[in-house]
Protein backbone atom coordinates (compact mmCIF):
# COMPACT_ATOMS: atom_id res chain seq x y z
CA UNK A 1 0.00 0.00 0.00
CA UNK A 2 1.50 3.35 -0.95
CA UNK A 3 1.29 6.32 1.20
CA UNK A 4 0.04 9.64 0.67
CA UNK A 5 2.81 12.53 0.61
CA UNK A 6 2.55 15.85 0.63
CA UNK A 7 3.85 16.56 -3.00
CA UNK A 8 1.78 12.95 -5.04
CA UNK A 9 0.15 13.40 -7.41
CA UNK A 10 2.91 16.22 -9.02
CA UNK A 11 6.07 15.53 -10.79
CA UNK A 12 8.98 16.40 -8.51
CA UNK A 13 11.52 18.39 -10.02
CA UNK A 14 13.43 16.63 -12.77
CA UNK A 15 10.79 13.70 -12.93
CA UNK A 16 9.95 12.35 -16.14
CA UNK A 17 6.65 10.68 -15.04
CA UNK A 18 3.65 12.45 -16.33
CA UNK A 19 1.26 13.21 -14.38
CA UNK A 20 -1.20 10.75 -13.24
CA UNK A 21 -3.58 10.51 -9.92
CA UNK A 22 -4.63 7.64 -8.12
CA UNK A 23 -8.52 8.09 -8.24
CA UNK A 24 -8.87 5.33 -5.63
CA UNK A 25 -6.41 7.39 -2.80
CA UNK A 26 -9.12 10.06 -2.46
CA UNK A 27 -8.50 13.01 -1.14
CA UNK A 28 -5.59 13.88 -2.67
CA UNK A 29 -3.81 17.24 -3.05
CA UNK A 30 -1.21 18.53 -5.60
CA UNK A 31 -0.36 21.63 -7.53
CA UNK A 32 -1.58 22.61 -11.06
CA UNK A 33 -0.83 25.02 -13.62
CA UNK A 34 -2.70 28.09 -13.69
CA UNK A 35 -1.75 31.15 -16.01
CA UNK A 36 -3.57 33.67 -13.60
CA UNK A 37 -2.65 32.77 -10.48
CA UNK A 38 0.81 34.17 -8.93
CA UNK A 39 3.66 32.20 -10.11
CA UNK A 40 1.61 30.15 -12.24
CA UNK A 41 0.52 27.12 -9.90
CA UNK A 42 -2.66 26.89 -8.35
CA UNK A 43 -3.13 24.52 -5.16
CA UNK A 44 -5.71 21.81 -5.75
CA UNK A 45 -7.37 19.79 -3.22
CA UNK A 46 -9.45 16.56 -4.71
CA UNK A 47 -12.20 14.62 -2.36
CA UNK A 48 -15.44 12.31 -4.20
CA UNK A 49 -17.83 15.37 -3.06
CA UNK A 50 -15.74 17.85 -3.58
CA UNK A 51 -12.90 20.40 -5.14
CA UNK A 52 -11.08 23.31 -3.44
CA UNK A 53 -8.79 25.35 -5.68
CA UNK A 54 -6.48 27.70 -3.76
CA UNK A 55 -4.27 30.28 -5.59
CA UNK A 56 -3.15 33.58 -5.71
CA UNK A 57 -4.13 36.30 -8.05
CA UNK A 58 -2.27 39.54 -7.62
CA UNK A 59 -1.78 39.07 -4.17
CA UNK A 60 -5.09 38.15 -3.07
CA UNK A 61 -5.53 34.89 -2.01
CA UNK A 62 -8.54 33.22 -2.57
CA UNK A 63 -10.03 29.43 -2.35
CA UNK A 64 -12.44 28.12 -4.52
CA UNK A 65 -14.80 25.40 -2.89
CA UNK A 66 -17.01 23.20 -5.72
CA UNK A 67 -19.10 20.23 -5.12
CA UNK A 68 -18.08 17.56 -8.11
CA UNK A 69 -21.98 17.37 -9.17
CA UNK A 70 -21.13 21.05 -10.82
CA UNK A 71 -18.56 19.66 -13.14
CA UNK A 72 -19.64 19.08 -16.41
CA UNK A 73 -17.78 15.47 -16.80
CA UNK A 74 -14.70 13.64 -17.18
CA UNK A 75 -13.22 14.50 -20.71
CA UNK A 76 -10.57 13.32 -22.90
CA UNK A 77 -8.47 15.53 -24.68
CA UNK A 78 -5.71 14.81 -27.16
CA UNK A 79 -2.65 16.76 -27.47
CA UNK A 80 -0.17 14.55 -30.08
CA UNK A 81 0.33 11.39 -28.72
CA UNK A 82 -0.18 11.87 -25.32
CA UNK A 83 -4.32 12.19 -23.84
CA UNK A 84 -5.16 13.74 -20.92
CA UNK A 85 -7.83 13.43 -18.75
CA UNK A 86 -9.37 16.13 -17.85
CA UNK A 87 -12.39 17.23 -14.91
CA UNK A 88 -14.20 19.45 -17.17
CA UNK A 89 -16.33 22.67 -16.01
CA UNK A 90 -18.00 24.88 -17.75
CA UNK A 91 -14.95 27.19 -16.94
CA UNK A 92 -12.26 26.57 -18.26
CA UNK A 93 -10.10 27.70 -15.50
CA UNK A 94 -11.49 25.57 -13.12
CA UNK A 95 -10.89 22.49 -15.30
CA UNK A 96 -8.62 20.18 -13.54
CA UNK A 97 -5.73 17.98 -14.98
CA UNK A 98 -6.52 13.78 -13.61
CA UNK A 99 -4.28 11.84 -16.13
CA UNK A 100 -1.48 12.24 -18.83
CA UNK A 101 -0.37 9.27 -20.30
CA UNK A 102 0.04 7.68 -23.91
CA UNK A 103 -1.18 4.35 -23.27
CA UNK A 104 -4.38 3.85 -24.49
CA UNK A 105 -5.00 1.39 -22.45
CA UNK A 106 -4.27 2.89 -19.44
CA UNK A 107 -6.35 6.21 -20.20
CA UNK A 108 -9.32 3.90 -20.86
CA UNK A 109 -9.31 2.33 -17.55
CA UNK A 110 -8.58 5.51 -15.91
CA UNK A 111 -11.33 6.94 -17.65
CA UNK A 112 -13.87 4.59 -16.57
CA UNK A 113 -12.52 4.84 -12.78
CA UNK A 114 -12.84 8.43 -12.39
CA UNK A 115 -16.13 8.66 -13.85
CA UNK A 116 -17.31 5.96 -11.27
CA UNK A 117 -16.30 7.04 -8.56
CA UNK A 118 -17.03 10.77 -9.39
CA UNK A 119 -20.95 9.60 -11.24
CA UNK A 120 -19.84 11.89 -13.86
CA UNK A 121 -20.53 10.94 -17.62
CA UNK A 122 -17.07 10.20 -19.69
CA UNK A 123 -17.09 13.04 -22.50
CA UNK A 124 -14.85 13.31 -25.77
CA UNK A 125 -13.39 16.68 -26.23
CA UNK A 126 -12.77 19.09 -29.17
CA UNK A 127 -9.78 21.02 -29.68
CA UNK A 128 -9.92 23.87 -26.52
CA UNK A 129 -8.79 26.34 -29.59
CA UNK A 130 -11.40 25.33 -31.79
CA UNK A 131 -14.30 28.18 -31.74
CA UNK A 132 -17.75 26.89 -31.32
CA UNK A 133 -20.00 27.11 -34.37
CA UNK A 134 -22.34 30.68 -33.87
CA UNK A 135 -26.05 29.85 -33.83
CA UNK A 136 -27.70 31.48 -36.73
CA UNK A 137 -31.20 32.00 -35.46
CA UNK A 138 -32.56 32.44 -31.74
CA UNK A 139 -34.57 30.32 -30.59
CA UNK A 140 -37.14 32.12 -29.43
CA UNK A 141 -37.45 33.78 -32.99
CA UNK A 142 -40.26 32.33 -34.46
CA UNK A 143 -42.50 32.32 -31.46
CA UNK A 144 -45.38 34.76 -31.66
CA UNK A 145 -44.96 38.21 -29.22
CA UNK A 146 -46.33 38.38 -25.92
CA UNK A 147 -49.24 40.26 -26.85
CA UNK A 148 -50.37 37.79 -29.61
CA UNK A 149 -50.12 34.85 -26.69
CA UNK A 150 -52.44 37.13 -24.80
CA UNK A 151 -55.16 37.57 -27.03
CA UNK A 152 -57.28 34.88 -28.04
CA UNK A 153 -57.09 33.46 -31.60
CA UNK A 154 -60.04 33.81 -33.88
CA UNK A 155 -61.72 31.06 -34.87
CA UNK A 156 -63.53 30.21 -38.89
CA UNK A 157 -66.75 32.92 -39.51
CA UNK A 158 -69.71 31.52 -39.25
CA UNK A 159 -71.96 32.11 -42.15
CA UNK A 160 -75.57 32.07 -41.56
CA UNK A 161 -77.60 28.75 -42.30
CA UNK A 162 -79.51 29.03 -44.95
CA UNK A 163 -82.46 26.26 -44.66
CA UNK A 164 -83.87 26.45 -48.25
CA UNK A 165 -87.64 25.34 -48.63
CA UNK A 166 -88.35 25.95 -45.07
CA UNK A 167 -91.68 28.74 -44.43
CA UNK A 168 -89.99 32.27 -42.44
CA UNK A 169 -91.07 32.69 -39.11
CA UNK A 170 -91.15 36.29 -38.38
CA UNK A 171 -92.03 37.45 -34.66
CA UNK A 172 -93.62 40.98 -34.13
CA UNK A 173 -95.01 42.46 -31.13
Amino acid sequence: MRRQTAISGINPAGSSRALRLDPLSLPVSFDAQDVRADNGVRRVELHRERVVLRRAVQGMRMAINLRVSDFRGIALRGIDDAQTLVLLHRDPSLTIPLCVSSDPDEIASAWQTWSDIFALPQLFEEAPNEPSPRRRRSAIGARRPKFLVRRRGGGAIDTASVHRGEREIIARN
